[in-house]
């Protein structure tokens, strides 16, 4: 089984473990916030980043990598194993000055969209979303048992191949970044506000559900909101639309939603 703890999911910092629960081991996507956070709330999930196999980073925008350098110094210090290695697409790769400073430090590698692989007995399979990145992608996890856990965050609209990867997954952590209203009646510039609600920013919490309902297999048990804005978006308004999906479609899924300061773990 897999287990997602969410340690930081918001505008300020992303970092999340997913866990293979045989073995404990496990691997960190993204990597935005700080070394104190990170390590604290990594211990409050009971989980042990001696135990990482992979920092995985779904694109080059600094709330996703900026705690990268302080992050694996720190974990240079704590194991006694080397660094993980950090996998990204080429052009995020090449774009992000934050894993230019690591490449020396620790084994990155390029990864592509299309193309899975294996972390331990976890297979990997990374999907292109649409975003205003460099470039960006999601990921589908599945263990040896066919467990399957779909990611997808920072994606404008969800494209047929990111539909295609999420399918018959048990536990799906979806985009739920703004309220629509909230939005466009808040403090951000119209330039910031267009760009959020472009295909290339962000789902809105209405465009969440919708995409909900497009995923919904007997398998599915778990729905995690992420990416909640802070400043457009409220935790009530963003389970409201995931859990009145599942209502509509008369569905057992749970829903939960991230948080920006606190850890959140499902299984």
């Amino acid at each position: 089984m897999l287990l997602l703890h969410v340690l930081a999911s918001g505008s300020k910092g992303n970092a999340a473990i997913v866990e293979d629960a045989s073995t404990g081991r496990g691997v960190l996507v993204d990597c935005g916030i700080c070394k104190r956070d990170l390590f604290a709330r990594a211990a409050a999930a009971g989980f042990d980043l001696a135990r990482l196999d992979a920092i995985l980073i779904t694109h080059d925008h600094a709330d996703h990598v900026k705690g990268l350098g302080v992050a694996t110094r720190g974990l240079a210090k704590a194991r006694a194993a080397a660094v993980p290695p950090v996998y990204a697409l080429g052009p995020v790769r090449a774009a992000s000055a934050e894993i230019a400073k690591v490449e020396g430090a620790c084994d990155v590698r390029d990864m592509r969209c299309g193309a899975s692989f294996g972390i331990g007995p976890v297979g990997v399979h990374p999907f292109h979303t649409s975003h205003d990145a460099a470039a960006s992608c999601g990921f589908r996890f599945e263990d040896a048992d066919g467990d399957a856990l779909g990611y997808v965050t920072d994606t404008g609209v969800l494209t047929d191949e990111v539909r295609d990867a999420l399918r018959e997954v048990r536990m799906l952590a979806l985009e739920s970044n703004h309220d629509e209203r909230m939005l466009r009646e808040g403090p951000y510039p119209w330039a910031l506000k267009q760009r959020v609600a472009s295909d290339r920013g962000h789902l809105s919490n209405a465009q969440a559900a919708d995409a909900l309902l497009s995923l919904l297999s007997p398998r599915l048990e778990q729905v995690v909101g992420m990416h909640l804005s802070e400043n457009n978006n409220l935790p009530s308004l963003a389970a409201r639309a995931l859990t009145g999906a599942l209502a509509q479609a008369e569905h057992s899924a749970r829903v939960a939603c991230a948080a920006q300061h606190l850890l959140v773990s499902v299984r």
